[in-house]
């Protein structure tokens, strides 16, 4: 297989040369073996949710049509779909919590290996849960704010959690309890959409989609969103805020991203996964003296901590480390020869780290209780002895060192500069405090709309081909582009974070990001930082005091791989913004349930999906639903601006 079919990124290039010539297994070739896939899981068809089973259903009409159970395509189908949006859900809600916890300690004096950094930001997080008194000590503002997070996951009434009400905007919240009303009355069905608490959201999927609960694929898809809205204005949300208050608000600075950052004299430390509460200590002990000459005695210059995934978005919009790549270079890295540890914590982690580690001298090093991983060393992490395992963590790296193989050592000379570290509060930073230079360039035509674009990598689609060309494609369209996760780390290494890529420009967008010293591509930050994005929407709506469902942004998943980017695409439409998906769901397999998430959701919810391969069609139709939307808004449609 070419390796320009696998990915666009030159790096990453040169890595495949290397593996196709040793024969190392890769997440490519094992794809490879698995074909041709099942095409009933493809369509979402098939059912293992009891012993009865495994059913399929024929989606072309004829037997089987149902399962043992009785159970049709619609109801396989919508169950499949809501239970991709839990796990989804769970596991960014799950990672939320982890903060929420160690806010909590701290106020408590029960750890000191962390403070809170930014006690501006957690004043204005009081302040939106009206439990700020200017007489409290930081410490008594934590605990307050803390209980109320932890509540929302647990709580046990019907109310709406207190995210919803502190959060979402007012136009949304009306909209969804319009649409809960509507249901009942018109079908006589009882049905939410406005999340009661965090937990109970994922438990509610899994009890209805037990054999012999909820077969209406109405039903089920609406939980499903209400599911996945207690992930984005909840979980998602808790992780972002209290992971800014505890280790810092991003901040613009440059920084370069692909394996280029490797450093052949060092040694050399890959932080990967997503939770950052171990990468940040790893960070500070990696620059101890005694450590920094413990590496020196080894014979190494010096200890290079570069970050991976989502944990290296954490630490790039934080502490300015460089990236060496998103979701597929993980086995890339290793096969440089160059890295002494990967450092892991959950989510996204290939097993095969530890296989194809093996192969060198790499040290794969887990450390959450969550994910365990074969053939790999593990350290479990306590956050109140964080430090400690920290520099046990770069000691084990050092002591690794010189069991390197130089004649394996093989470092793409490849990086780019990427302007990274932009958030809600400096983007209204520098917009001057309020969002409305940033309306009024919308208004006037200076910025077409806004398209927000999420991670991840897929083998299945050409690596970052979809993410750099599908935002290369809306900057030309004036459409200014937000993004997080794995798409931030490919844009980055693209070059088109660098300041400089707005000279190529030729749209009243560069205007704008120059006056503004902006590139025209915002790094927002990890995936749980999707949440910066929904409260960006809600202050942008309730600004204009309107509904998000009318605002002129559009989003895109065009390499999702994970069950959480169908909760991140579930909780935007959910919101109210379309969100384009490519590849394909697993849902064709039912023409009720497609029909409930493009059409059904448009007419009631205004966010709706739609799935496109081909990117330049992708970039037409969100231009359409902005120009659509500002009609709806009363914008003029601007000269350049065409469909």
């Amino acid at each position: 297989m070419l390796e320009e079919k696998r990915s666009v990124d030159k790096a990453a290039g040169e890595m495949l040369k290397i593996i196709d010539k040793n024969g190392y297994d890769n997440i490519w070739s094992r794809l490879e073996a698995q074909k041709p896939q099942c095409g009933y899981g493809e369509l979402g068809v098939c059912c293992r949710n009891c012993s009865m089973g495994p059913c399929r259903i024929n989606p072309y009409g004829e037997e089987p049509k149902y399962g043992v159970c009785g159970a049709d395509a619609d109801a396989i189908v919508g169950r499949n779909l809501i239970r991709m949006i839990a796990a989804g859900a769970s596991a960014h809600s799950d990672h939320g919590r982890k903060p929420s916890i160690l806010l909590k300690e701290i106020a408590e004096g029960k750890i000191s290996d962390y403070q809170i950094k930014e006690p501006e930001k957690l004043i204005e997080i009081a302040k939106r849960f009206n439990v700020y008194d200017k007489n409290d000590s930081y410490e008594e503002i934590a605990k307050k704010v803390a209980h109320i997070a932890l509540e929302c996951y647990g709580r046990q009434d019907e109310d709406p959690m207190a995210t919803v009400d502190a959060y979402m905007p007012k136009k949304r919240i009306e909209k969804l309890k319009s649409i809960e009303k509507a249901v009942e009355e018109n079908y006589g069905y009882k049905v939410g959409l406005l999340p009661r608490n965090i937990d109970r959201e994922s438990i509610d999927i899994l009890h209805r989609t037990h054999m012999g609960c909820d077969h209406d694929p109405l039903t089920l898809i609406i939980q499903g969103l209400r599911c996945a809205l207690s992930d984005g204005w909840g979980g998602s949300l808790f992780a972002t805020e209290f992971q800014d208050v505890l280790f810092g608000l991003p901040k613009k600075r440059e920084i370069y991203a692909n394996l280029g950052v490797l450093d052949e004299g060092s040694v050399n430390v890959i932080v990967n996964g997503h939770e950052p509460i171990l990468s940040e200590k790893v960070v500070e002990a990696a620059v101890k003296e005694d450590l920094i000459q413990y590496a020196k005695s080894k014979g190494a210059n010096g200890i290079n901590v570069v970050g991976m995934c989502c944990t290296g978005n954490e630490l790039l919009e934080r502490q300015g480390i460089p990236v060496a790549g998103n979701e597929l270079h993980q086995e890339l890295a290793i096969t440089t020869g160059a890295v002494e540890a990967i450092v892991v914590d959950v989510q996204c982690i290939y097993p095969s780290l530890g296989k194809l580690a093996d192969c060198f001298h790499t040290k794969v090093i887990s450390t959450s209780e969550q994910a365990h991983f074969p053939n790999c060393m593990h350290v479990q992490f306590y956050e109140d002895r964080a430090s400690e395992i920290a520099e046990r963590i770069i000691r084990i790296a050092i002591d690794n060192y010189p069991s390197r193989a130089k004649e394996k050592v093989h470092i793409p000379n490849i990086k780019e500069k990427a302007t990274v570290g932009f958030s809600v509060e400096n983007l209204l930073e520098v917009l001057g405090g309020t969002p409305a230079p940033l309306i009024d360039a919308i208004k006037d035509g200076k910025i077409l709309g806004i398209a927000s674009i999420v991670g991840c990598n897929n083998p299945k689609v050409t690596q970052d081909y979809f993410h750099i060309n599908l935002t290369k494609k809306l900057l030309e369209k004036n459409i200014l582009v937000i993004g997080t996760g794995c798409w931030g780390i490919a844009l980055a290494k693209s070059g088109m974070m660098d300041m400089s890529y707005l000279d190529s420009l030729d749209v009243p967008l560069k205007e704008v990001c120059k006056a503004l010293n902006i590139p025209p591509v915002l790094h927002f930050g990890s995936c749980v930082d999707c949440s910066r994005l929904l409260v960006l929407s809600g202050i942008i709506a309730d600004y204009l005091d309107v509904d998000t469902g009318m605002l002129p942004i559009v989003g895109s998943a065009p390499e999702w791989s994970t069950e959480k980017a169908v909760s991140i695409g579930s909780y935007f439409v959910a919101t109210g913004i379309p969100v384009h998906l490519w590849p394909i769901p697993p849902v064709f397999g039912s023409a009720n349930v497609v029909n409930i998430l493009t059409e059904g959701a448009k007419e009631l919810i205004d966010g709706y999906f739609f799935v496109e391969p081909d990117v330049d069609k992708t970039a037409s139709i969100m231009e359409e639903i902005i120009l659509e939307r500002r009609k709806t808004l009363g914008l003029k449609t601007p000269n350049y601006a065409g469909v």
